[in-house]
């Protein structure tokens, strides 16, 4: 098995959640309060990933983070580096890519909160920011768990997105998906399938643990 490969992805799939999580949760938070009529169109962008193929998706990141580009241009400057084809260009193309697969969940975690434990704890002069870490959060905790362990399962095995943006560089930019997809090209049947089925078996074992998890936390503490 391609090891460097693997190690790889999960790096990426590690970094991709932290970056969800940081950036997932307020903005779940807030779609799931939110009264704002327009919160739909926020909705469809976050969701747009699902429905849009990965390779446009791809394309248009790495559009949009070349050298050409402004933003390509200002991270040049600043960093004097390009992002397309370095792991820093292939953790923001996962974070666009998996962004559903976290927000999601996490929307529907916040909206199972009854909001009268929310407006009760501002009552009692608790700050928004508080309430959020003390009482929203905990109380949402199994679809915040099923997003996080969504979206490193979903970072570990993409491939159009990371093809697009990375390509296909040894120890910087070659993904476990990537690393399959050559060892089939060249025929290598036997390797592909003992990365794959490593993977699968991988795959399983997380989502299971955390659906038996998920089901433990429910019945241990109900949202309502």
């Amino acid at each position: 098995m391609d090891w460097q490969a693997i190690s790889l992805s999960l790096r990426l799939s590690a970094c991709t959640t932290l970056v969800l999580a940081v950036v997932g949760l307020p903005l779940a938070y807030w779609l799931a309060h939110t009264r704002w009529r327009g919160k739909f169109l926020i909705e469809a962008v976050v969701a747009l990933p699902i429905v849009l193929p990965p390779t446009v998706l791809g394309f248009y990141v790495l559009m949009a983070i070349g050298p050409n580009s402004p933003f390509g241009r200002f991270y040049d400057s600043v960093f004097d580096q390009r992002l397309p084809f370095t792991f820093q260009g292939l953790l923001l193309a996962s974070v666009l890519y998996s962004l559903p697969f976290a927000v999601q969940p996490f929307a529907s975690g916040f909206a199972a909160v009854d909001r009268r434990m929310l407006e009760a704890s501002w009552c009692l002069g608790e700050s928004r920011w508080h309430t959020f870490y003390r009482i929203a959060l905990p109380l949402a905790w199994p679809g915040v768990l099923t997003g996080l362990v969504l979206s490193f399962a979903h970072t570990v095995g993409e491939f159009g997105v990371v093809l697009m943006i990375g390509g296909n560089i040894p120890g910087v930019t070659r993904t476990v998906s990537v690393s399959i997809y050559d060892e089939v090209q060249a025929l290598n049947y036997a390797a592909a399938n003992q990365t794959s089925l490593a993977m699968l078996i991988f795959s399983f074992t997380v989502l299971a643990f955390t659906y038996a998890l998920q089901r433990r936390f429910i019945q241990v503490w109900p949202t309502r």
